[in-house]
């Protein structure tokens, strides 16, 4: 009985275990066929399971598109707004004119070293008056421009002429120039040092009078008083002999009328554009006529002259070249930084960043803006 139902069993089995084979054997490749010789069509009808995975899929799929297109507008609206930003800092003029501010007051602190100077100059002169030898002592030096040239009288009075329309000039042109503020220290500080060196020269060594035609006030030793109103004559008198307050001898070492002369003009020139080439030759001829009068007029020894020009030249073309050299100023290796005066010249010049351009002003534009400071100034006296 046992052994009937093991071998039914095991019957039942094999036609199953056959279908599952033939039906997963991997030589069937063609589907059974109908009588009329199409085959049977599956059903591929989807199941619900499929369904619900095909919807997860899809709307995954739709949120990563949304996400996608989110943060490509974002990032296009950023780099607009990265791009609008960089134009508007580059565009906007401000920021150029803060590379040359005027700040007048560094301007002010300028003159007033110059004026120290100025008036510190005729205090030595002072003193040096007292030192000079008298003529019949200590005669005039051996000088080789005088052995040449005949003293000329009226040749010194040519040079303070020229002198006069040249500082004339520059101030005309300097009120006109855009940037004034930085130009007008530049000249002030320059000014101030060549009078202080002045000083110094002075009073290091007197020389005695350069020609027997000189005439000198007399020596008050120790009257003070006479020689306060005398600084102050000087002082109000401009230091020319046209307006008769300079009667004084001494200041012979160096010329400070060979100095303004060529400050006036290396400053007219600086800052005048190449096409006015007439004016600045124009102005050329008055220094070099001035300095030639100065030698005629026996008024300086040539050393005097010479040296004034060397010590005005090179100052100014130094100061100059580390104002327009902008890599200069913290370069290891640059030896005009050792000058006494770099500091100073980092207090007039640390703002300025650029060249100075030139510039001037129209003189309606120039009206416009002092009314405009007028205004501000009358502005906050109200308040």
């Amino acid at each position: 009985m046992a052994a009937s139902e093991l071998i039914q069993d095991d019957e039942a089995r094999i036609p199953a275990d056959a279908n599952v084979t033939s039906s997963s054997s991997p030589t069937q490749t063609h589907p059974p066929r109908v009588a009329n010789g199409n085959p049977n069509r599956l059903d591929t009808a989807p199941s619900p399971a499929a369904d619900a995975l095909d919807g997860k899929e899809r709307s995954q799929s739709s949120r990563l598109s949304c996400l996608l297109q989110q943060n490509q507008l974002i990032h296009s609206l950023s780099s607009r707004l990265q791009r609008r930003c960089d134009y508007v800092k580059i565009s906007v003029p401000e920021e150029r004119a803060n590379r040359l501010p005027s700040e007048w007051w560094k301007t002010g602190v300028a003159f007033l070293y110059a004026l120290l100077n100025l008036i510190f100059t005729t205090v030595v002169i002072t003193i040096v008056h007292e030192r000079v030898p008298d003529k019949s002592v200590s005669p005039p030096l051996p000088d080789k421009f005088f052995d040449y040239v005949d003293r000329v009288p009226w040749a010194f009075t040519v040079t303070e002429a020229n002198g006069l329309i040249l500082v004339g000039l520059w101030l005309i042109q300097w009120t006109f120039l855009k940037h004034k503020a930085i130009v007008g220290r530049r000249c002030f500080f320059l000014i101030g040092t060549l009078y202080m060196y002045r000083c110094v020269t002075m009073y290091i060594t007197t020389l005695p009078v350069p020609g027997k035609h000189m005439v000198c006030a007399p020596k008050l030793y120790s009257d003070s008083t006479g020689k306060i109103w005398r600084i102050l004559q000087l002082i109000s008198g401009g230091g020319l002999s046209l307006t008769g307050s300079h009667l004084m001898c001494g200041d012979f070492l160096y010329s400070g009328h060979t100095v303004m002369l060529t400050l006036a003009y290396l400053f007219i020139k600086e800052y005048s554009p190449p096409w006015m080439w007439w004016y600045q030759w124009f102005c050329w001829v008055l220094s070099a006529t001035g300095v030639v009068c100065i030698l005629i007029g026996h008024e300086h020894y040539s050393i005097d002259v010479v040296i004034a020009y060397f010590a005005t030249t090179r100052v100014f073309w130094w100061y100059h070249t580390m104002a327009n050299t902008h890599e200069l100023r913290r370069a290891p290796n640059n030896y005009l930084s050792r000058t006494w005066w770099n500091p100073v010249f980092n207090f007039l010049e640390g703002n300025v960043q650029t060249t100075v351009p030139i510039v001037f002003l129209s003189p309606l534009a120039l009206l416009s803006s002092c009314r405009q400071s007028y205004r501000m100034v009358e502005g906050g006296r109200d308040e």
